[in-house]
């Protein structure tokens, strides 16, 4: 089993950090908002597509999968009351000369081996599409 650990703490009404590691991220607790920062749904957003291009990282080489570059956006969609998150939609952009059903094994790929993308699906809707960049 792996573990993690992350610490958090408040810095003033503006804003918290967390650190893992030797990463510091800067986190937008600010009941205003803040723009220099990230808030917690874009936070579980990011984590989503974190998990998303270290699951290509890892399985590119296994299937001599050649790409130049990734871009992957997400929606998330919030629910007032109670309030969670109820769905996040994603596109994930590849830049490839790889055939269509090459796309597919590596979607396929993404989906089934993401702890994060994994964890979220069980939770809320989470669905999208790997496409190649026109």
């Amino acid at each position: 089993m792996l573990e993690y650990h992350v610490t958090a703490r408040r810095v003033d009404s503006h804003g918290s950090e967390a650190r893992a590691k030797e990463a510091v991220l800067v986190i937008d607790t600010d009941l205003k908002g803040r723009a220099d920062a990230f808030n917690p749904a874009e936070l579980l957003l990011a984590s989503v597509a974190a998990c998303m291009l270290k699951g290509i990282e890892r399985v590119t080489p296994m299937l001599d999968f050649q790409l130049r570059g990734i871009d992957i956006s997400l929606h998330g969609v919030r629910q007032d009351s109670p309030p969670k998150m109820v769905a996040i939609a994603y596109e994930i952009i590849v830049d490839s000369d790889e055939t269509d059903h090459r796309l597919d094994l590596l979607h396929k790929n993404v989906r089934k081996f993401g702890t994060i993308s994994n964890t979220v699906a069980d939770a809320l809707d989470l669905s999208g599409t790997l496409v190649r960049k026109s």
